[in-house]
């Protein structure tokens, strides 16, 4: 098939180098345009575009596919189909319309719960049990379209955010490339979402990493597995910033905030119900340790009945 990817972060990456190993021609690839990174803010190319590159397959960077220019361009390469992954840009039906077999795209949740931006965090962060792909067909709505393959994997009590993409990022391609195959044959065909299942996977803000201490011990130990590596949890301790990149579950009561002890097991906080060990921390200007390291060089810090937070 003559096949055009769209795509942008690592996740969609692994999908594209799937189908350039595949009997499948990947005849263009788009992606977001680049952004500015790091510290000097250089404009950096996407994973995707990176990838593209390195094979010598065209990449294409409109800023968006409502104009009949990039409507026109995408028609031009006659493709059988449209393969999405996290592109971050919204399709309109004029270019759904365009490839012979459509589009499909491959989303980190199992459909229709988490639907939207961030499905993989959202859903250690509810403490799901588990986690998968779905592969789909396109329609104008946010992940609405008929579902065409499922995977699932399930969810550990020790799951971060990153471990979790990094097992759909493997799951992943291999079904996409099972539905092409299927499509070609004319042998898949999709299942209708319930709406009534449907739940939505807000896109992440930094704001929503701050740990707020009168929350129950268990939800804040969900989020910081969910926020880790990014946006990274944090909390603040003598006016500086404290992330916090690891916790379990703790006994101990105490004003939310407080620190209730400190070994070399680990920093116990006190939560609104239960209490929180922090096991790994980043102070300003170092690199993330676990705490039995930071209690040997700066446990002068860590004074029980002080409050983070404040």
């Amino acid at each position: 098939m003559r096949i055009v990817f769209a795509g942008t972060p690592e996740f969609a990456a692994e999908h594209l180098k799937a189908l350039l190993a595949s009997p499948h021609e990947i005849v263009a690839v788009y992606t977001q345009p680049d952004r500015p990174a790091g510290r000097g803010q250089k404009l950096m190319p996407s994973p995707v575009k990176q990838l593209a590159v390195d094979n010598a397959i065209p990449v294409l960077q409109p800023p968006t596919l409502r104009s009949p220019e990039a409507q026109a361009e995408l028609a031009a390469l006659k493709p059988d189909l449209m393969v999405v992954v996290a592109y971050g840009l919204i399709l309109p039906q004029a270019v759904l319309d365009i490839p012979r077999l459509g589009c499909i795209n491959s989303h980190a949740s199992l459909l229709p719960r988490w639907r939207g931006a961030a499905p993989i965090q959202r859903a250690v962060q509810a403490g799901d049990a588990e986690s998968g792909v779905t592969v789909m067909r396109m329609e104008a709505g946010l992940d609405t379209g008929p579902m065409l393959l499922k995977v699932s994997t399930p969810i550990s009590a020790s799951d971060t955010g990153g471990s979790l993409h990094d097992r759909l990022a493997e799951l992943g391609p291999p079904a996409v490339l099972q539905a092409i195959d299927g499509l070609g044959a004319g042998t898949l065909h999709g299942e209708v979402q319930d709406d009534a299942l449907a739940t939505y996977a807000h896109k992440l803000n930094k704001d929503e990493a701050r740990l707020d201490w009168s929350r129950p011990a268990e939800e804040l130990e969900r989020l910081i597995r969910a926020f880790n590596p990014w946006p990274i949890c944090h909390s603040t301790l003598g006016g500086e910033t404290l992330k916090v990149l690891g916790a379990r579950l703790a006994d101990g009561k105490g004003t939310p905030g407080e620190i209730l002890s400190a070994s070399k097991d680990g920093l116990i906080v006190a939560c609104g119900e239960q209490a929180l060990c922090l096991t790994r921390l980043q102070l300003p200007g170092g690199k993330a340790l676990n705490f039995s390291d930071l209690y040997n060089s700066r446990r002068e810090k860590f004074a029980s009945g002080t409050v983070l937070g404040q």
